[in-house]
Order: structure tokens, then C-alpha cells, then sequence
């Protein structure tokens, strides 16, 4: 039977990594893989998740099986983080999930079971395996406007226009903060907007909030978040603790169903743990038991707090230096964005000929769309990457 498949097309991520590690060239600069570094180049373990690891070995005394949903607990820490409030915890259902793509794919799972006919706007554009979940499920999907390649930032008049098409039973798929792949983002009026977009159309919106703590700070990074929930009669939102706890292999993510009413919340919490239990049963626990460890130990949130915020430091002291450096190698401000964008991610704005271009002659490796992961700079590269962007004529 198995001769009946076919090749599926290649990660082009995955591809781009066997690609630089084959590369011999000594000033190589990796760009590709979205994971944040150190200057020395490493993805290190936070010093909270360290220590609650050693608490947990320490005390562990079963690997038993969580509920459906996962720990309570973790429940609550993350929704805490996340919403912090904005609307009673009551209202909130919630599902443990492998990772946040986990939780944007039960996401896709529970609006095809509640409304087959859904469609699902996304941003242009936007996560490759948000398109790539959809087509596989077989969920229509409508891109919307959203970042320009003149200004490399937000195309807000297209993306209202397009918005304004969905209707009742459609699902708007926003970005919480730190845009992936452009880096552009909304601001707190246009956020406004598109909440008033929302309430006219009746559209329920997802948000995928993968990054809270990059941008410009734990409760900055929610706000967007947080204020849409609270406007809206329901919201769906997919979380992930990957970047900011730095826990990448422990697949940590929660899935969250807001219903304002109050009255969904129990059929909302039991389909969540159905749809858990067709596709993995019960989920991971290890990252979810770090991640609740630290959000309600004062000392350990302290310092995961104090370790995030020289993370995301880094990565803003990264883009001025980049943007300060094309500036004078350029005599223009064109490359100003890259200051303004959040997060780890920015989009340069170029074809995939002058990508390759970059790739052929300076040994620079970025996605073919030109995103690049501002993480994976460090002082010395720099100005290697700005002397190449000038070099290739962008």
C-alpha cells in the first residue's frame, strides 16, 4: 500500500540547516532556525528552569499520567500570564498541548469540528505551518493583507479592508506580538480597530501568542491580547512557553477557549480534552511541571523574569546595532526598520534571488522570503551581515 505515497515537499528550515552545516566557510552567519542565542552562539538553559529541574528530581515521586487537559495547575499559571485577568477564569477553558504548534493545531481541530464550513483568514503573510496545518485539514483559508514591502511595516488599511470580508463562523488568526516571519506589529489604536472589525463581523479571533516576554515586555506583549478578550463574546488562544522559558524540546503549549458568557465554559473545557484524546491522549507533563514551578515560586519567577528581560535586551540591542550599521554603511535610513520591528523575527523586504545572492557569496543563511532571526546575531556578525546587504545591492 505504502507505494501509493508521495515525497512530501522538503522543510525549507530543515533544509537550510544541513545546508550551513555543511558550509565550511568560517564566517558563516546562521539566520534561519527561530530559536534564540547566546553571543557565544549557544540556546542555554535558563538558570530558573535549571533550578526547577533539581527541585523536581528531587521531589518527583511518580511519572503517572496527568488528566486529558493536563495539570490544572498549568492551566492556571499560563492563563494568569497570559490574560492576567482581563476576564474571569471561569469563563476560560484550557488544554495542555505538545508545544504551541500543538496547540494551533487542536486549535484548527476544534473550529472544523464546531463549523466545517469555516474560514480561516490568516495574515500575508504569516507562520508557514499555520498555511501548511490548514491545507492538510482541509480548512479554506483566506489570506488577509498585512505587512508592505515599501515600508516593511503594517499595510493597516489593506488588512482592515480584507478583515471586514469575514463574516459569522469565520475564525481571524492574529499574531499576539513579535509578528512571525515580519517582526512588524500592530499598535494599541489599530488594535482598537480591529476589535471593532471583530464586533461587527462577528468573526471569533485566534490568537497565536508565541513569543509573550520577546517584544517589549511580559505584560507589553499581552496587552493586545488581553484587550481583545475582554471585548469579544469568544476567542480562541494558542500559547507556547518554547521561546520564553527556552524550553524547545519539552513541547510546552496550552490551548485556551474564552466564552464571555460564562456558559460554554464546561462543553468547551470537555471538547478540549476529547480532542486531546483522539490525537495524543494525555499530554506531556515535564515542561508544563517546570513551567508551573516557576510562575508560583517568587524566587523562581524573579529570576526567570530578570533572565527573560537580558534576553529580550539583546535582541532589541541587536536590531539598533544592525539598523545603526547599515545606516552609516548606506548614508539612509531605509534599513530604520529593523530598530522598530519586535521579537526575534524581521523580514528584509527582498527577492529570493538577492536571499541566495547572500547565501552564494557571503555565506549569509536567511528563509527564502528573507526572514531573518535577529537572535542569531552577535556583536562580531553584525556588521558581517550589514556589510553583505550592502555589498548584495539591497
Amino acid at each position: 500500500m505504502f507505494e501509493t505515497l508521495q515525497q512530501q515537499p522538503a522543510d525549507k528550515i530543515l533544509e537550510l540547516v544541513a545546508m550551513y552545516r555543511e558550509d565550511p566557510r568560517a564566517d558563516k552567519v546562521d539566520l534561519g532556525v527561530g530559536v534564540y542565542k547566546d553571543a557565544t552562539g549557544l540556546t542555554p538553559v535558563m538558570r530558573a528552569v535549571k533550578a526547577a529541574e533539581h527541585t523536581l528530581w528531587e521531589t518527583q515521586d511518580s511519572k503517572v499520567y496527568t488528566g486529558l487537559a493536563g495539570d490544572p495547575a498549568f492551566a492556571d499559571a499560563m492563563i494568569d500570564l497570559v490574560l492576567s485577568g482581563a476576564v474571569p477564569r471561569a469563563n476560560v477553558a484550557a488544554a495542555a498541548t505538545p508545544g504551541g504548534t500543538g496547540a494551533v493545531r487542536q486549535s484548527f481541530e476544534l473550529i472544523q469540528m464546531a463549523n466545517a464550513g469555516a474560514r480561516v483568514f490568516v495574515s500575508n503573510p504569516t507562520w508557514p505551518n499555520h498555511i501548511s496545518m490548514l491545507n492538510y485539514l482541509g480548512i479554506e483559508m483566506v489570506p488577509y493583507r498585512y505587512f508592505d514591502e515599501e515600508t516593511r511595516g503594517v499595510d493597516f488599511d489593506g488588512m482592515l479592508a480584507d478583515l471586514k470580508t469575514a463574516r459569522k463562523g469565520d475564525v481571524v488568526l492574529l499574531h499576539g506580538c513579535c509578528h512571525n516571519p515580519t517582526g512588524a506589529n500592530l499598535n494599541s489604536a489599530e488594535w482598537d480597530a480591529v476589535i471593532g472589525v471583530l464586533l461587527e463581523t462577528g468573526a471569533t479571533p485566534m490568537i497565536d501568542i508565541a513569543y509573550q516576554g520577546f517584544g517589549d515586555g511580559l505584560d507589553a506583549d499581552a496587552a493586545a491580547t488581553r484587550k481583545l478578550v475582554a471585548a469579544v463574546p469568544e476567542c480562541i488562544i494558542a500559547a507556547s512557553c518554547s521561546k520564553n522559558f527556552g524550553i524547545y524540546r519539552e513541547r510546552t503549549g496550552l490551548l485556551m477557549v474564552v466564552n464571555n458568557a460564562g456558559d460554554a465554559t464546561a462543553l468547551n473545557q470537555s471538547t478540549l480534552a476529547y480532542l486531546n484524546r483522539q490525537n495524543f491522549s494525555f499530554p506531556p507533563d515535564h515542561g508544563a511541571r517546570l513551567v508551573t514551578m516557576i510562575l508560583t515560586d517568587p524566587a523562581l519567577r524573579a529570576d526567570w523574569q530578570s533572565e527573560l528581560e537580558d534576553v529580550r535586551q539583546s535582541m532589541l540591542g541587536l536590531r539598533t546595532a544592525l539598523a545603526d550599521e547599515l545606516q552609516r554603511l548606506s548614508n539612509s535610513d531605509r534599513f530604520g526598520f529593523l530598530a522598530q520591528h519586535r521579537g526575534m523575527f524581521s523580514r528584509l523586504g527582498t527577492t529570493p534571488e538577492m536571499v541566495e545572492k547572500l547565501r552564494k557569496d557571503h555565506g549569509i543563511y536567511m528563509v527564502g522570503d528573507s526572514r531573518m532571526n535577529i537572535a542569531g546575531l552577535n556583536a562580531q556578525t553584525v556588521p558581517i551581515l550589514a556589510k553583505a546587504i550592502i555589498d548584495a545591492g539591497i
